[in-house]
């Protein structure tokens, strides 16, 4: 019995001394971690120190990233021989800022920014341009003759009718004109030419004024039975007179407006007579210059 327990206890003895001696020692498992350190490429950048002692390994130094302190960590962990790790090391955060947007975690890196497309143009609103030769007609504000005028006198006067430019609206009906009395001379009783000029010189629309140029409108008389005016027209009882006088080759047509109460223009009756357009009176004026307006709010 002494003899076989004796054997037994040499027997343990031997394997413990041999198990003893294959477990890596401090030296060898800080030589293992270093090596692996530096092979691989999230650590192998990393300025740190390996000690071990008793199997217990210590790191010490500075690392670029987080990742790269959980893996320097795991190493020392999964070393043969270690029994603990103590990871005293830092993340260098000048480190940190110098890492390319490669190494930095895939939910970190922004996206792509995609040039914004070009802007689309949207096409700006056209001026109307009323032509030259468009003809304004119009209702007197007030009355006018070649012996009741005076030169450079001023008149209001209303469209009569509105003016359309490609199917847009330019110039609506009831929008105030002005002009002014170019000429104006009273028939002598024997002898002499009455005379009586007339022009537009603007136009109010919406609010705002523009200098417009019309061609004059020209009427004369002279001695009985010399007129250079000529006008036709219906009895009282049908309270209207309707038709023109063509003024010396440079005024447009003159019509009196229809409708009870408009008169005769004096001087086409007799030649003894003034050249007179009541109040209401329809004149026709032709633009001589196109009219520029800003896009319409239609």
């Amino acid at each position: 019995m002494h003899k076989r327990l004796a054997i037994s206890i040499s027997v343990i003895l031997l394997l413990t001394t041999i198990a003893c001696s294959k477990r890596p020692n401090d030296e060898q498992i800080q030589k293992d971690i270093q090596t692996k350190v530096a092979a691989d490429p999230d650590t192998r950048d990393a300025a740190i120190t390996v000690e071990s002692k008793d199997g217990k390994v210590t790191l010490t130094g500075k690392v670029a990233t987080p990742a790269a302190q959980q893996k320097l960590e795991q190493i020392a962990k999964d070393e043969p021989g270690a029994t603990g790790v103590d990871d005293q090391t830092a993340v260098d955060p000048q480190a940190m800022e110098s890492q390319p947007m490669a190494n930095q975690p895939m939910a970190s890196q922004p996206m792509a920014s995609q040039p914004a497309p070009p802007p689309v143009e949207v096409p700006k609103p056209q001026p109307i341009v009323v032509p030259a030769g468009t003809a304004l007609t119009i209702k007197l504000g007030q009355a006018l003759g070649s012996k009741t005028s005076q030169s450079g006198q001023t008149f209001l006067a209303t469209l009569a009718q509105p003016v359309s430019v490609q199917g847009k609206s330019a110039l609506p009906a009831g929008s105030t004109a002005s002009g002014t009395v170019v000429s104006a001379k009273a028939k002598g009783k024997v002898k002499g030419e009455g005379e009586l000029i007339l022009a537009l010189t603007a136009i109010t629309v919406r609010g705002h004024t523009y200098s417009i140029k019309t061609a004059t409108l020209d009427s004369t008389v002279k001695g009985k039975g010399k007129r250079t005016a000529v006008a036709t027209g219906g009895g009282a009882a049908g309270g209207a007179l309707i038709g023109g006088i063509a003024g010396g080759g440079k005024g447009a047509a003159i019509g009196a407006l229809v409708g009870a109460g408009a008169g005769l223009v004096g001087g086409t009756v007799t030649g003894n007579k003034q050249i007179e357009y009541p109040a209401e009176s329809a004149l026709t004026f032709t633009l001589a210059a196109p009219l520029t307006l800003p896009p319409s709010a239609d």
